[in-house]
């Protein structure tokens, strides 16, 4: 079985700044420095935790304005799920490409009924490459083996609207690559928008073809931007004098804590998977309330 370019070691990491990177390395992320890019790791904590649709609905109360796109599609009698993401994540422009496999059902009441995904296993890891480009202009490019495959550039202000993600996945067999072109078209993808060669599947996501969370309207967009763009504007006035990441850090540590902060809590943090998480548990317990009075009235009624 090939390596994924973390185990080879293929990509520089460090930021040169040892608090930080060890903060950074317990949230799940290394630095790329070619590219000034902060990245996930192979087995971060997030890999724990899963996906459903909750996930990106929470998304925009918590500051990140994102398109997302989940492509749903069958094979091996396994739901699979591979969702791609582009936005802005509060401090920080980004985009990730995800890979899942159906975990169990869920039916919260009347909050959520729908699948609950976990991260695929190393066995069936999947070649992936893209490069994200904003107003046509490339931000950086990420290619591996993985199932987690993303880039965040600190300090980067985007609306989701101007950034693009030139995508190509190599999948496991024409058998599975026939179930995901399936689903990009049962998405909303032409086949005019699909380029097949091989196993391989390359398409752009730009416009997404599928329906965005009902937390993304214009009006809370504007507003959270508005926060977003007032970060991103904090962290250049005070790095623009510096001309390497170890001296930026300690600019922002001496003058602004707050940002400091914010760096390292890049992306999709620990407090997203918690909201997340606790609206599952609060669902669970109201549906397991509901179905034990529905028991409780129909012995009642015998």
């Amino acid at each position: 079985m090939s390596k994924s370019v973390e185990e080879l070691g293929l990509l520089p990491q460090g930021t040169g700044n040892e608090e930080l990177d060890k903060a950074i390395e317990l949230a799940g992320y290394s630095y790329d420095p070619a590219q000034d890019i902060f990245y996930s790791t192979m087995d971060p904590w997030q890999r724990k935790v899963g996906y459903c649709r909750l996930f990106d609905e929470v998304s925009a109360p918590l500051g990140m304005i994102i398109d997302c796109e989940p492509i749903f599609f069958e094979y091996r009698g396994i739901k699979w799920m591979i969702s791609f993401w582009k936005g802005q994540y509060d401090l920080v422009t980004g985009c990730e490409i995800g890979i899942y496999r159906e975990a169990l059902e869920l039916n919260i009441s009347k909050a959520f009924t729908g699948t609950f995904y976990m991260p695929i296993n190393n066995d069936d890891l999947l070649q992936m490459s893209y490069t994200l480009k904003k107003n046509g202009n490339p931000l950086f490019t990420r290619e591996g083996k993985h199932w987690w495959l993303t880039g965040f550039k600190l300090g980067e202000f985007s609306e989701p609207s101007e950034l693009v993600m030139e995508i190509m996945i190599t999948l496991e067999d024409v058998m599975m690559r026939d179930a995901f072109v399936s689903g990009l078209r049962d998405s909303g993808y032409s086949d005019s928008e699909l380029f097949i060669a091989g196993k391989s599947v390359r398409f752009t996501f730009d416009i997404p073809h599928t329906l965005q969370p009902m937390t993304r309207t214009v009006e809370t967009d504007k507003l959270i931007q508005s926060k977003n763009q007032l970060l991103c504007d904090q962290y250049q006035a005070i790095t623009r004098p510096y001309n390497n990441f170890p001296d930026k850090v300690k600019a922002l540590e001496e003058l602004s804590p707050v940002l400091y902060r914010k760096v390292m809590k890049i992306g999709k943090t620990q407090r997203f998977y918690e909201m997340y998480t606790s609206i599952i548990i609060i669902g669970m317990f109201l549906l397991s309330r509901l179905a034990g009075g529905i028991n409780k009235t129909k012995q009642l009624l015998r």
